[in-house]
Formats: structure tokens, C-alpha cells, sequence
């Protein structure tokens, strides 16, 4: 009974810590992702009647749609100037005081969002935009870090997932408070956009209680008591000495080494296996058509004879999809691995989206087609979930050590944003270029996404960050690894003969 009740309150933990780190993390980037959607034409007629104010003329319709990319574009930029900002704040402050410190971002977005329309400013929501992409960029790349550093090794894997679950759950409660109904109103908007300041106050209300990342106080500050300290309190009063042993052997292997520099990861040789990991799969999940398929929904729902005040209730469906697979793929990562799961993924991406163009294609011909096409957006989404939407998140986490760990994440973030920037700026044009095959670039995409990761990514359930990086140098150095064969116990044996 008393080991029972000492578990449960490790499980107990380590699951505030997660829910802490999440709420004012990963769900903000889900959540203010997609609660722009709600607010589009309120917020174009705003800012042509703020221009129309202070000119006395009415913005053309050209200017406006300008205005409101800009809007858009905004967030993404944001973020790739916060996923630069994570390494040196991971370093400098820790993982969860920059987590802390990120939300000071959160805040002033709120504040400038509540105000601009009393002020009559759209170059407030602007700024405002690029506030939360920057907190958006820390938080994604630095929580992966901070809980995957913080989690056993046995749960490693489902606890740095558990990004990907905050990411969809902000993305369907977006979707769910910009309902009509609720803050997706002409009047309500302004309230809408400063909503994010809820789950920020949530996090600098819960997260200062928790421990800090036991990884970064023993091999970067040399903390030993405190390090000690953060384990008894994520793992209970146990037997401590394996890992701390496992953490001592870590500290040693990082020994007079200094945190690297984006840069550098590209240039030692080393390294050159995890970093090209890295680039293709972070830019296979940007590329692969998932954010194409929310952007196209609405279109296809109303092609389907979705009425139009039922479509917002559908897109809602399609985030639940991703919110249900993330859930499912933290509970079975452990069990059947990154590998499987990505490979599964991306085959199921294929599947579904070869099926999506050729029901596209024949809907002039056979309109029970589109219900087809409606059932292949969120097969799509369900297959995107399983396994790319969570697994390549956590690959900057268990690739790379200590040293390299906050590069490797600054690299994967600014990839990821700017790869998201470029499908949002280029998808129009693939739209209008392609026509019912604008899926087939994408397919490409999951296709060589599936063979790589069957060909070149090693497993890392259940291994230590030590084993991992010792089999990483194997796999870069086989020549060294297979060793000398003069030290065989038969050659020794005739030379002294």
C-alpha cells in the first residue's frame, strides 16, 4: 500500500509537471493557430473602416486581403524569431524558467489585442501576432525538451508526446470558442484574440510549483543536491542510484564540452546522421499537405452539401481527429515505436491522399464521390496524428545530448516555421496550378518521408540518452565500431606460437 501511494504521487508529478508545461506551451501555438480563422471578415471590415477613418477613402479590396495576410503571415515569422530565441534562453535560464519568462510574450499580445479596437489600431493586432509567434517558437521548442529531460525512460517517449496532444487540444478548443456562439461574433473578437492570456496565467499560476529539469541541473549547472532533489520529487522516494548513475555517466561524456551553436551541428561530422534526421522529417511534416487539408475542408465540406452554418461544426470534427490519434499514439509509442508509427503514418498519408485525388477527379462523374473525399480529409488527419504530428517532435529531444540538444531544437523550430510560412504563402498557387492534383507534391512528400525513416532512423524505445548517442557514433562510424581485426583471440594465439 505504501509503495502504491509513493507511485501514485510520482504519477501525480509528473503529470502536473506535463499538464503545466503543456497548458502554457504547445496548446498556445494550437490555440492561437486556429482561432484566427473565426474572426477573418470581422477583422478585414475593421481594418478597412480604421483606414477608412483616418484617410477619409475605403482600402481597396486588394490592400485589405494584403492587410490581412500580413495579419496571418505575422505568426509564423514570430515563431521563427522564438524558435532562434530557445537555445540561448534553454541555456541561459533553464528550461522551465524560460518557459515561465515566455509568457511575458502572452501578456502584452493580450493586452494589445483587448485594446485595438477601442484604439482603432490594426498594427496592434499586427504586433500582436508577432508576439504570440514568438512565444509559440519558445514554448514548442522548449517544452519537448524540458519534459523529455524530466520523464523515466520508459515513459520517455509517451511523456514528450504529450506535445502533440496540447497541440490539437488548443487547435479544437480554438475552433470551439471562435464558434458563432461564443467569441467568433462581430462584436467579441477583440476577446477572442486576448483569450490567450487564460492559458498563460494558467501556466505562471502552476509551473513555478514544479521541479525543474533534473538533465539540466546536474550536467549544465553541476547541481548535484538539487538534481537529486528534482528526481526525488518526479520519482518519488525510490531507488534513485541507476539513473543518477546513468546522469553521472552523461556529465562525464559532456565533460569540458560547451553547448553548441546551430551552426556547428552541420559541420561535425558526428553529427551529420541526426542533423539530416532532423531536416527531412521536420520538413516531411511541415510538407506533407496535413495543414493543406484544414485549409481545404471548409471547400470540400460545402462541395459536399454541408450546409453553411453546419461547416464551422465539421472543421471542429476534423480537429477532434488529430486531438483523438495524438492520444492513441502517447498511449502505444512505448510500445510499438517511433519507427512503426512514422512509417505507419506517412503510408497512411498516402493511401488516403491518393484516394482524396482520385474522388476529386471523378466528382463530375460520380457525385456520391465528394462523401468520399469528405471520409479522406479525416482519414488523412487521423494518419497524420498517429505518428508524424507527435514522434518528429520529440527527435531533437532524443538525438542529440546535452550539449547539442538546444541547437538541435533552435534548428528544428526555425525549419518548421519556415516551412510553414512557404505552404501558407505557396498553397493558393498550387491550388489554382494543379487543380484536383495539388495532393500529388504531397504525396511525394509522405512517400519519401515512410522510406527514410524505414532506412535511416534508429529505434530509441527504452534506451538511455547515453545509448542512444553511442549508438548514433556506431552508425556514423562503422569502420571504428567493428574495431581493429588483429585483436581477435585467434590471430594472438599464432603470433605466440
Amino acid at each position: 500500500a505504501v509503495a502504491l501511494s509513493r507511485l501514485t504521487i510520482q504519477g501525480r508529478i509528473l503529470l502536473l509537471t506535463i499538464c503545466a508545461a503543456g497548458i502554457g506551451g504547445t496548446f498556445q501555438f494550437g490555440y492561437n493557430l486556429s482561432i484566427i480563422n473565426a474572426p477573418t471578415s470581422h477583422i478585414q471590415e475593421f481594418t478597412n473602416e480604421t483606414w477608412q477613418a483616418r484617410t477619409g477613402e475605403p482600402l481597396p479590396d486588394h490592400l485589405v486581403l494584403l492587410m490581412w495576410s500580413l495579419i496571418v503571415s505575422l505568426y509564423p515569422l514570430g515563431g521563427l524569431f522564438g524558435a532562434l530565441l530557445a537555445g540561448p534562453l534553454a541555456i541561459t535560464l533553464g528550461r522551465k524558467k524560460s518557459l515561465l519568462v515566455n509568457n511575458i510574450f502572452v501578456v502584452s499580445a493580450a493586452i494589445l489585442f483587448g485594446f485595438s479596437r477601442k484604439a482603432g489600431s490594426f498594427e496592434m493586432i499586427m504586433l500582436g501576432r508577432l508576439l504570440v509567434g514568438v512565444n509559440a517558437g519558445v514554448s514548442m521548442n522548449i517544452q519537448p525538451m524540458y519534459l523529455g529531460e524530466s520523464a523515466p525512460k520508459e515513459l520517455r517517449g509517451a511523456v514528450a508526446m504529450s506535445s502533440g496532444i496540447f497541440t490539437a487540444l488548443g487547435i479544437v478548443m480554438g475552433q470551439v470558442v471562435g464558434l458563432r456562439e461564443l467569441l467568433g461574433g462581430p462584436q467579441a473578437w477583440p476577446l477572442l484574440l486576448a483569450s490567450c492570456l487564460v492559458p498563460g496565467a494558467l501556466q505562471l499560476a502552476s509551473l513555478p510549483l514544479l521541479p525543474e529539469s533534473p538533465r539540466y541541473l546536474l550536467i549544465d549547472c553541476g547541481d548535484t543536491e538539487a538534481c537529486l532533489a528534482a528526481l526525488r520529487r518526479l520519482r518519488g522516494s525510490g531507488d534513485l542510484a541507476g539513473e543518477l548513475e546513468e546522469l553521472e555517466e552523461e556529465r562525464a561524456a559532456c565533460q569540458g564540452c560547451r553547448a553548441r551553436r546551430p551552426w556547428e551541428l552541420f559541420q561535425h561530422r558526428a553529427l551529420r546522421r541526426q542533423v539530416t534526421s532532423l531536416v527531412v522529417l521536420g520538413s516531411a511534416m511541415e510538407l506533407c499537405g496535413n495543414d493543406s487539408v484544414y485549409a481545404y475542408a471548409s471547400s470540400v465540406f460545402r462541395k459536399a452539401g454541408v450546409p453553411e452554418a453546419k461547416i464551422q461544426y465539421a472543421i471542429i470534427g476534423t480537429g477532434s481527429c488529430e486531438l483523438l490519434t495524438a492520444v492513441v499514439s502517447c498511449v502505444v509509442i512505448e510500445r510499438v515505436g517511433r519507427r512503426v508509427l512514422l512509417i505507419g503514418g506517412y503510408s497512411l498519408m498516402t493511401c488516403w491522399g491518393s484516394i482524396f485525388t482520385v474522388a476529386l477527379c471523378l466528382q463530375s462523374s460520380f457525385p456520391w464521390t465528394l462523401y468520399l473525399a469528405m471520409a479522406c480529409i479525416f482519414a488523412f488527419i487521423l494518419s497524420f496524428g498517429i505518428g508524424p504530428a507527435g514522434v518528429t517532435g520529440i527527435l531533437a529531444t532524443e538525438l542529440f545530448d546535452q550539449m547539442a540538444r538546444p541547437a538541435a531544437c533552435m534548428v528544428c523550430g526555425a525549419l518548421m516555421w519556415i516551412m510553414l510560412f512557404l505552404v501558407g504563402l505557396g498553397f493558393p498557387f498550387i491550388m489554382e496550378a494543379l487543380s484536383h492534383f495539388l495532393y500529388v507534391p504531397f504525396l511525394g512528400v509522405c512517400v519519401c518521408g515512410a522510406i527514410y525513416t524505414g532506412l535511416f532512423l534508429p529505434e530509441t524505445k527504452g534506451k538511455t540518452f547515453q545509448e542512444i548517442s553511442e549508438e548514433l557514433h556506431r552508425l556514423s562510424f562503422p569502420r571504428r565500431a567493428q574495431g581493429p581485426t588483429w585483436r581477435s583471440l585467434e590471430v594472438i594465439q599464432s603470433t605466440e606460437l
